[in-house]
């Protein structure tokens, strides 16, 4: 809002209107050359100035030059560097990165998860409100299985030492508390991968055992990165782009891999096509032609 004002030489914002909201948005644009994403950022935080403080709308506001989103490619990495990364890390943040590279959930998709998400006999987790509020079905690694029945064994135990204690309260979703009162307790509701702690939520004052924090494996996988030291940017994130990349290179339709991400456009699950073939575009460099 500051640099909205002093671009207008700091006159009172009831004498500015939409015109001068598209001459700023412009300027970024144009002469800041900032990002898409930072022009619709200052576009939302103007109109709820507008809207919410002085009671305007700008829906009279003139067409104005938009910043152009830049296509970015995600980074991948290939089979024998995820298993590198595997291979640094120790038990549980090994199982939880393995997941997000498995079945290409998101990092709080998996924090998330809860027993009940999990089925044996289908060989199949469900991911429950994931972005956009949908859910989805996605495989269960035949691998995992007894990783993950290890840690379902550490969630019975703390859940019952939770109990003993007094405690074993989890959170609910929506208004799911108010409807089962007492479905918070149940094993079935607890996290897959709990807090090491209670933790007391201020605005309810009830004391739960939440999920743990997705910092802890952030560093997890920042820490296996420097001890195997590949020089890509690698998050959490690109263990997703690396499942969606591995599927199609092996030969699963696009259809499938957009399903199996919860993309709502196919148009999305496209950028993983630009690996599919070595080198760019399967293109031969003519230096790979020269004599030796």
């Amino acid at each position: 809002m500051a640099r909205f004002l002093a671009f207008h030489h700091w006159k009172a914002v009831e004498s500015l209107n939409a015109d001068a909201v598209s001459r700023y948005l412009e300027y970024l644009a144009i002469q800041r050359n900032v990002s898409a994403s930072t022009q619709n950022l200052v576009l939302n935080a103007l109109v709820f100035l507008f809207r919410e403080i002085e009671g305007r709308n700008l829906d009279d506001m003139e067409g104005f030059v938009r910043a152009r989103p830049k296509r970015k490619l995600p980074t991948v990495l290939s089979a024998v560097e995820v298993k590198s990364l595997l291979d640094k890390m120790s038990e549980k943040p090994r199982l939880m990165t393995s997941l997000l590279y498995g079945t290409g959930m998101r990092l709080m998709e998996c924090m998330r998860l809860r027993v009940m998400d999990l089925d044996f006999a289908y060989q199949q987790i469900t991911i429950r409100d994931g972005k956009g509020g949908k859910d989805r079905v996605v495989p269960l690694p035949n691998s995992l299985i007894s990783q993950i029945k290890n840690q379902l064994d550490e969630v019975k135990e703390i859940h019952s030492q939770d109990l003993t204690g007094g405690f074993g309260l989890v959170y609910l979703p929506h208004a799911l508390a108010r409807k089962y009162p007492n479905a918070g307790r149940e094993l079935r509701w607890q996290y897959l991968f709990p807090a090491t702690r209670l933790s007391t939520d201020r605005r309810s004052g009830l004391t739960r055992r939440h999920h743990l924090h997705e910092s802890v494996l952030q560093k997890a996988v920042k820490r296996a990165v420097i001890k195997v030291n590949i020089n890509k940017r690698v998050t959490c994130h690109t263990f997703r782009h690396s499942f969606a990349t591995h599927l199609l290179e092996n030969g699963y339709d696009i259809r499938t891999v957009q399903e199996l991400l919860g993309h709502s456009n196919v148009a999305t699950t496209e950028i993983y096509t630009h690996v599919l073939q070595r080198g760019g575009k399967g293109v031969r460099s003519p230096v790979d032609l020269l004599a030796p």
